[in-house]
């Protein structure tokens, strides 16, 4: 049967959740997306759309207490289920679990490995091989909560960044497993399962501290850094002048260097060779400073030459 659902996301992805839901003929009751940064949100744009209510907020805590005018709006909609499929918002227990279904919220790894708000880059940066997509319950954890719908059997390849591993596969993956759950709360059929403790880990943030590559570290980890920090922040080292050189598009090439590592070994079939421990680096796009990013062809006229040092 319809339900009456407030959706609380962003972005392309919390827009196909809006689009399919309501395709399916459930009554978006209030569309929730983040203030207008000067780029056109896309659920917030398929909200307006469709004349839907909505509300573009930063936040609904203050001083970790929930704001009690967001709660108060939020109760006059009569939402049956909330659905969260992209937020960064920490929603308050008195909107998680005001409604009578209850919330379900997206995150894309296989809990309860990777807990975090960087799920998808530390799984690159930390080496895993399969991952998968995951609704569960929100509870008072970071994402501690009851599984709903969880889809594995996702490689991660040797060539996979960030964005290419959700774009190209958790992306479709987890909308998919968000219009399951829904459908399977709404014919009561979902039996949510608590979380075992097994294999749990958490992560936080990709920062820029996390970013920063350590030449002691194996080209393998190394590969993996910026590929994990592509496209955002972007793994980076610095010139001998101290200009910060941040590196993208990576593959490795597992081989001798010949050279210490750190070392801009120069052009190699279209890409930018660097030494590393154990291997090298092929980088296929750098940016240096604030310029723009560039191709590695263009690498010497960035100021990033053949002999140089990166450190």
């Amino acid at each position: 049967m319809p339900r009456r659902i407030a959706l609380f996301g962003q972005a392309a992805f919390a827009k196909d959740v809006l689009v399919r839901l309501a395709d399916a003929g459930h009554e978006i009751v209030a569309v929730y997306a983040p203030p207008s940064t000067g780029r056109p949100d896309p659920l917030a744009e398929e909200a307006e759309k469709r004349g839907l209510r909505s509300f573009r907020y930063k936040a609904f805590r203050r001083q970790g207490q929930a704001m009690p005018e967001r709660v108060a709006e939020y109760a006059t909609l009569g939402a049956e289920l909330n659905v969260m499929p992209y937020t960064t918002a920490i929603l308050p227990p008195e909107i998680v679990n005001a409604p009578p279904l209850g919330s379900l919220c997206f995150h894309p790894s296989l809990l309860p490995a990777y807990r975090g708000g960087a799920a998808i880059p530390w799984q690159i940066i930390l080496g895993a091989e399969q991952t998968g997509v995951t609704v569960f319950v929100p509870d008072a954890g970071v994402d501690t909560g009851p599984i709903v719908v969880q889809k594995g059997g996702v490689a991660i390849a040797p060539t996979d960044n960030a964005a290419s591993l959700y774009f190209d596969k958790l992306y479709p993956l987890g909308v998919e497993a968000v219009i399951e759950a829904v459908d399977a709360v709404d014919r009561g059929v979902a039996r949510p399962r608590a979380q075992g403790e097994a294999g749990a880990s958490f992560q936080g943030l990709v920062t820029d501290e996390v970013a920063r590559i350590d030449w002691s570290r194996s080209a393998l980890e190394l590969d993996r850094l910026v590929r994990g920090c592509d496209p955002q922040p972007g793994a980076h080292a610095q010139r001998a002048d101290g200009a910060v050189v941040r590196l993208f598009d990576a593959r490795l090439a597992q081989r001798d260097p010949g050279a210490e590592p750190g070392t801009v070994l120069g052009p190699d079939g279209g890409r930018l060779a660097i030494a590393a421990r154990g291997g090298v680096l092929m980088i296929g796009k750098l940016r240096v400073a604030d310029g723009a990013k560039v191709p590695a062809a263009q690498a010497a006229d960035a100021g990033v030459e053949a002999g140089a040092r990166l450190r």
